[in-house]
């Protein structure tokens, strides 16, 4: 599959929004706003996001399609990486792909990448990219309603 990104237009988010409500996505990242069904809260998080000059978000498209977004966000020497792919493309190394492409257009170093310690394939493709183990951390992972183990990657310039 061909794998690129482009700017987040506004027909992305309807995609975005039934792609972030599947509950076994939200299981495995985790980490996600509490109400999934709160449409309004998903379209005023994305309207700040994307006003925010010191966040790069991009559509992920495979072979034309709308699969998904990756971004870096936060402070300076503390921005992280993210990224959601749609289920139905997990295992064919679009992730992978997209953030590799991401981090060719954000040249900034160190960035940083976090997935729930129990979520394998974020972290291969965090390591995949060049990302290698930081530390862990423990915080409230509101798609599973529980505290929970949370692996950080970093990865330095160079």
């Amino acid at each position: 599959m061909d794998v690129s990104l482009r700017a987040v237009h506004d027909s992305d988010l309807p995609v975005f929004f039934r792609q972030m409500s599947d509950p076994e996505s939200r299981h495995m990242a985790a980490f996600t706003p509490e109400d999934r069904a709160d449409r309004d809260r998903f379209d005023a998080h994305w309207a700040k996001i994307r006003s925010d000059p010191d966040t790069a978000i991009r559509t992920v498209l495979a072979d034309g399609d709308v699969v998904g977004s990756a971004g870096v966000y936060g402070e300076p020497g503390e921005r992280e990486v993210t990224y959601w792919i749609d289920r139905a493309y997990w295992g064919r190394g679009l992730a992978t792909a997209a953030l590799r492409g991401l981090l060719d257009l954000i040249p900034e170093r160190p960035l940083y990448g976090r997935a729930a310690a129990d979520n394998t394939g974020s972290i291969r493709v965090l390591e995949k990219c060049g990302f290698r183990h930081f530390g862990v951390d423990r915080g409230y992972a509101a798609a599973r309603g529980a505290e929970i183990d949370e692996v950080v990657l970093v990865l330095d310039g160079g």
